[in-house]
């Protein structure tokens, strides 16, 4: 046999790439440690802070075109008038309707029996007719006192006269001698006196006219204070039979019939049905830009209506402002209180407005946004005006810029954002 050389073979393995490329190697190496250093430098100049991946923002496109700004709400129809009936006294309650007859205006709704105030209307009645003989009386006594002080006057002027004549026919016989002087000078005495008598006379009958007229007034004065009173006990007395104040239906009841109630305590209400609105709630952020007379849009079993904005409450309760709207045409039919509508306000409406889809960039970071260029977010100053479903672009953006709508947080303020795919 010849030997072979299967003893003398050695397998070769195959070295390492580190040890056939030692050269490359060190060159990638050398590399990627410039690039640790070097792009970290190259994004601080640039602003770049980090990277953010796409799919975690919201982008959208700034547009110009009609911009509709509006309020939708659900409100309930209600009545604009549903007056409340007050108890005007203290009675027993007969109840001559029930909840939901319908009623014209001026039709008795119910009546209240209150003894006390009858008996008090009977007592100012009486009252007040003896006023009106206190009256006639103090005209009699006024034109007797005058009677009276008439017949002393002429009784003065005749006393007078009979006094001048006796002075005159005592002059005489003093003359004569057939009088004393001392007797002469008593018929003088007695002139004066009775021309002082007539003079008083004179003056009591001159004042008299206007003492009457004053007594005769003041009687008058306090039958008017009666009249006043039994007319007023009067009015409330017929206010004890209730009528409709409108033309409608009878809501609620708030007594039983034959019930005792108490003065000012609720009974019924009348809900006029030719006068219906609808009443939203509000919230308080939108309620600043709400007016009376814009215009709105009701929606609801199976109709569509135009309205208006009736009144927005100034008051506040829990967040939200009250408001009603009115039909714009008439009333439709079929519709009943407390019905659910929905209802749209028109705010604004405008044409060739800048505008972009509304976000949390509005909230988040005011009066900045992030414009996107070539995956690059920069960071910019706007100004935006009205927003609702689109937010109003003023200054900062131009038709067809790209801008971060939402998602913006995870920027954390950054300058620059790299929006990697």
């Amino acid at each position: 046999m010849f030997r072979d050389t299967t003893a003398q073979d050695q397998v070769l393995e195959r070295p390492p790439v580190w040890r056939r490329h030692p050269i490359l190697i060190a060159c990638v190496v050398a590399a990627v440690i410039a690039l640790a250093f070097v792009v970290p430098a190259l994004l601080r100049v640039s602003g770049i802070r980090a990277s953010v991946d796409l799919s975690r923002v919201t982008v959208a496109s700034v547009e110009r075109g009609l911009f509709v700004r509006d309020f939708a709400a659900e409100g309930k129809v209600v009545a604009a008038g549903s007056p409340m009936l007050y108890a005007p006294a203290a009675g027993t309650v007969t109840l001559t309707v029930q909840a939901g007859d319908r009623v014209a205006k001026g039709q008795p709704l119910a009546r209240i029996d209150s003894p006390d105030l009858n008996a008090k209307l009977s007592q100012e009645q009486a009252s007040l007719q003896s006023q009106q003989f206190e009256v006639q009386r103090a005209q009699l006594d006024a034109d007797r006192r005058l009677m009276q002080l008439t017949d002393a006057y002429a009784q003065a002027q005749v006393d007078q006269k009979t006094a001048q004549r006796e002075l005159d026919r005592s002059r005489k016989a003093y003359e004569l001698g057939a009088y004393s002087e001392l007797q002469a000078l008593r018929t003088q005495d007695a002139l004066d006196k009775a021309n002082s008598a007539l003079e008083q006379a004179k003056k009591s009958l001159d004042v008299q006219p206007d003492q009457n007229r004053f007594d005769v007034q003041s009687k008058k004065a306090q039958l008017a204070r009666q009249q006043v009173t039994a007319t007023d006990l009067a009015r409330q007395v017929g206010a004890l039979n209730l009528l409709s104040p409108v033309d409608g239906q009878v809501g609620q009841l708030q007594v039983a019939d034959r019930a005792y109630v108490a003065k000012d305590a609720a009974l019924l209400t009348v809900v006029d049905l030719t006068s219906l609105e609808v009443e939203i709630q509000v919230p308080e952020s939108f309620a600043r830009d709400l007016a009376p007379g814009m215009t709105a849009e009701l929606t609801g079993n199976g109709g569509r209506w135009q309205g208006l904005l009736g009144g927005v409450s100034p008051e506040v309760v829990g967040g939200q402002v009250v408001a009603r709207v009115r039909f714009a045409e008439e009333k439709p039919t079929g519709l009943r209180q407390n019905q659910r509508l929905s209802v749209r306000i028109l705010i604004d409406r405008r044409d060739k407005v800048l505008m972009v889809d509304r976000g949390s960039f509005v909230d988040q970071d005011a009066g900045h946004v992030y414009v996107v260029h070539d995956d690059i977010a920069t960071r910019q100053p706007i100004r935006l005006g009205a927003s609702i479903n689109k937010v109003e672009i003023l200054d900062g953006l131009a038709e067809g810029d790209r801008i971060v709508v939402s998602g913006a947080d995870a920027f954390n303020g950054a300058e620059r954002i790299i929006l990697s795919h």
